[in-house]
């Protein structure tokens, strides 16, 4: 067996030289559904805010939020849907979407969270792939209508039979969300629904945004996403003192599992600053409110930080939060840290299919630590790296993470072949990521087994390539590719967006590689850019950037 022992922060580490840790205990695991998180919040803090979403003018207590979602859960039951039933999510981030969140598992359904970035085909194979019974929408936002697309879709969507929409207008063949929350809570059928409650059912859907092939159905169960919130908050030390400023999305496990369970778990204020994100609303919302946590992707901190009514805002109360979704430069870190007060800010690495943290970073690890590496293992959660051949590596040596433990869904909904590929006998999940571990568990992410391109029979990861320019004063953000190339099978492109003010040449950056990289590992082609493709959760695109360079370039791909 591993030998284990304790380093001077409590966590689990290996001793031994292979690459595999067990997160340790870190507080005992909750054997919970949702609807009794939300019951246990408003029956310890029943006055405490609990929602308060800025541009809507909402706040509720955590007795009003319990409140709230369990009219809305009677109504839904009261409208035919029955436990296991699938409800769609489809809306920004409105105080409608935590009621949901919360109402679907009084009535013992399992929420479906839809992109709002999605356009008809999408909408449509999300519905279906899934068997929505019901939907719940905003009518429109941005540049999408989407009351206009499930009129589109209404013969193509056998399965839906309730659709719910947001807002006072009416829509023919829809019900306002008002006619089915607004209701008289009915204790019975909440009751009978309850006793049939299990914490390992199933009680989220969340489709994963591949880059090639059609999105997978991660089906994530109570004790997956309660246990993933109760452990990292638990490891920022949150309390019912805490307010947390959310500007991620809802739709995904940052924002419902990280953000709405993560505050239920213990008690502290949700703000939600806007429906989407903007910087200065969401400086705004933690000056007013004075948030003492903020959650955010490196974009996010960036756009905040930048923005021209920074100064105007006092920051004092926050002090702690979560940054994730890509790699954190060391200046932006030290910014984060100095400018905003967030001494405590955590950085966390997983995936939707783990609900989603596998590891995170302690409230006092050095700054080196927080920018080199993703952290330690979770509290009771497994972490190996592996070779090709499935055989542990040893410490220090790249190979895939896997993860194992109370966090690895259910399953892929429908496709138990795509589940077979990515969730192996043994119960671990197969991250598709290239990473490193050293002798104290913590985690370093080198790039995608997907993002991994092979010069010339050189193995090369981006992210070694990303790190070493962001220690370039005038780089502000790098992004790096591999492109089809037919010498050496693939070439290195760099996408660099450089500080506001500042000039670079393309000879300037590779005479700074020269010396620091290895030759093969110099980028070949290098284009300065203003933006990059990017997600609405704020994630760069890279496969959009590599299929752009392959048509400038006029390369075969």
């Amino acid at each position: 067996m591993a030998r284990q022992a304790r380093n001077n922060r409590g966590d689990s580490v290996t001793t031994q030289q292979q690459s595999y840790v067990h997160g340790g205990a870190g507080g005992p695991l909750a054997g919970m559904t949702m609807s009794q998180v939300l019951d246990a919040a408003a029956e310890r803090w029943p006055d405490n805010d609990a929602l308060i979403v800025v541009d809507q003018g909402v706040r509720m207590t955590w007795s009003e939020l319990r409140d709230r979602a369990r009219r809305l859960a009677s109504g839904l039951i009261a409208h035919g849907l029955e436990p296991g039933d699938r409800i769609g999510m489809l809306a920004p981030n409105r105080a409608e979407w935590i009621i949901t969140q919360f109402g679907s598992s009084y009535a013992g359904l399992i929420l479906v969270n839809i992109n709002p970035a999605y356009r008809k085909p999408e909408l449509e194979y999300a519905l279906n792939k899934v068997g929505c019974r019901a939907i719940v929408t905003e009518s429109s936002f941005k540049t999408s209508d989407y009351i206009a697309m499930l009129t589109d879709l209404s013969d193509r969507l056998p399965d839906l039979r309730l659709r719910i929409r947001l807002g006072d207008e009416a829509s023919p063949g829809m019900l306002n969300f008002a006619d089915v929350a607004d209701v008289e809570v009915d204790e019975l059928a909440l009751a009978e629904v309850a006793a049939k409650l299990d914490f390992d059912d199933p009680i989220n859907i969340q489709f994963t945004s591949g880059t090639t092939g059609s999105p997978k159905a991660a089906t994530l169960t109570h004790h997956n996403i309660i246990n993933n919130a109760l452990l990292s908050a638990r490891i920022m030390d949150f309390s019912e003192a805490d307010r947390l400023c959310i500007p991620v999305p809802m739709y995904h496990c940052f924002g419902m599992v990280l953000g709405t369970l993560l505050c239920a778990t213990h008690g502290a204020a949700i703000v939600l600053p806007s429906a989407g994100f903007e910087a200065d609303a969401c400086l705004k919302a933690i000056a007013d409110e004075g948030c003492t946590a903020l959650h955010g992707v490196p974009t996010m901190f960036i756009a905040m930080l930048d923005d021209p009514s920074f100064g105007a805002h006092n920051l004092s109360t926050l002090r702690t939060g979560i940054m994730a979704g890509a790699p954190c430069p060391v200046e932006l870190m030290h910014r984060v840290i100095d400018d905003m007060n967030m001494s405590e800010i955590t950085i966390g690495y997983g995936m939707t299919e783990t609900g989603p943290l596998s590891t995170q970073t302690r409230r006092d690890d050095p700054i080196d630590l927080r920018v080199g590496t993703v952290g330690r293992a979770l509290p009771h959660t497994e972490i190996k790296i592996i070779d090709e051949s499935g055989r542990i590596v040893p410490v220090g040596d790249p190979g895939e993470l896997c993860t194992r433990g109370y966090c690895v869904m259910r399953g892929y909904w429908g496709d138990q072949e795509r589940t077979a590929d990515d969730i192996d006998e043994a119960r671990w999940m197969q991250t598709g990521d290239i990473a490193t571990m050293d002798e104290d568990g913590n985690i370093r992410i080198v790039g995608r087994i997907k993002d991994m391109l092979i010069r010339g029979g050189e193995n090369i990861y981006p992210r070694e390539i990303e790190e070493y320019l962001y220690t370039h004063p005038k780089i502000d953000q790098v992004e790096v590719v591999g492109v089809p190339d037919e010498k050496f099978g693939e070439e290195i492109a760099a996408w660099i967006r450089v500080h506001e003010g500042e000039r670079m040449t393309e000879d300037e950056v590779r005479e700074f590689c020269k010396g620091k990289l290895a030759h093969f590992k110099i980028p070949r082609y290098i284009r300065f850019v203003d933006e990059y493709p990017m997600t609405v959760t704020g994630k760069v695109q890279k496969y959009l950037i590599r299929e752009q360079m392959a048509k400038e370039l006029k390369l075969a791909s």
